[in-house]
Formats: structure tokens, C-alpha cells, sequence
């Protein structure tokens, strides 16, 4: 088995960054080019009639943020966050970055074929029972459906005393 390529995807969690340190180390022992994804899922604005406020049938004003405004500050706080994770694990390592826009798991999948990938690192909120049923699970999803091996990486929470 080779490892050459590794995908790691993050978000804004600690469960994330656990795993994004995981996987820098693993690129690290396997001599591997790390690929760095984050899905920025849209914001949708709904609005029934345009121009009209759903709840009291009046004339909106013109929103400050329209939803491409919306979408240049999530691309901003992508871009940071991507820096920010090559800048403290990503130290002498050839990496790649990816901002995906969309639904996370099929974003990362795809991103996993385009930068070819041999191995997929995702962090995991090691939710369970209802929390799970109605949460879903990300990392679940793309193990469903990647062709290549998932390494999910759980984070457990330190026990108050």
C-alpha cells in the first residue's frame, strides 16, 4: 500500500483541527502531499415573494448583504481558515487547498478524485443515538461513498470533575 496523496478536510471545529493534525502527521511518516479541503455550504435567504416580508406582508428594505456579499465573506473566512491550518501543521509539506461550495460530503468526495487522493482524513463529533439520527454525519456519508479509504478520526471531549 502507498500513500502519496492524503485529503484532509476542515471545518471551524476542534474536531476538525484534531483531525487535520492527525493527518498532517500521517503525510509527515508517508513522505505525502496533503490536500486541504473546506466546504462553504450556502446560505440561503429565503424569501417567499421578493421584495415582500413573509411574516408581515410589508416592503423589505434592500439588505446590506446581498448573497453574493454573503458569499465573498464565507470565501474570506475559508481562505483564513485554510491558511491559518498549512501555517501551524503544514511546515515543509507540498499542500494543496481546496474551497468547495455546496453540499461537505460531495465536495470532498470530488475533491478527492480531483486532487487523487489515496486516503481521505475527516474529523468525527463521535455523536451517537438520536443525535446522530438527526444530526447526520458528514464523515459518515463520505465513507458511504468514497472509492478510496476514509480515516475518521475521533475527537472525545475531556470529562468535567
Amino acid at each position: 500500500m502507498e500513500i502519496n496523496r492524503i485529503l484532509i478536510g476542515i471545518d471551524d471545529s476542534k474536531y476538525a483541527e484534531h483531525a487535520a493534525e492527525y493527518g498532517f502527521e500521517l503525510a509527515r511518516k508517508f513522505n505525502a502531499a496533503v490536500g486541504l479541503v473546506n466546504i462553504v455550504e450556502p446560505v440561503v435567504i429565503s424569501q417567499a415573494t421578493p421584495g415582500i416580508d413573509p411574516l408581515m406582508g410589508s416592503a423589505l428594505q434592500s439588505n446590506a448583504f446581498e448573497e453574493m456579499e454573503i458569499l465573498d465573506i464565507q470565501k474570506d473566512i475559508s481562505g483564513n481558515m485554510v491558511d491559518a491550518t498549512i501555517k501551524k501543521y503544514g511546515e515543509g509539506l507540498q499542500v494543496t487547498h481546496f474551497t468547495e461550495y455546496g453540499s461537505t460530503a460531495d465536495g470532498i468526495i470530488n475533491c478527492s478524485s480531483e486532487f487523487a487522493a489515496d486516503l481521505i482524513v475527516l474529523g468525527t463529533h463521535s455523536r451517537s443515538g438520536f443525535d446522530r439520527l438527526f444530526m447526520g454525519s458528514i464523515a459518515e456519508d463520505v465513507v458511504r461513498h468514497s472509492e478510496i479509504p476514509v480515516l475518521v478520526v475521533p475527537f472525545k471531549e475531556a470529562k468535567a470533575r
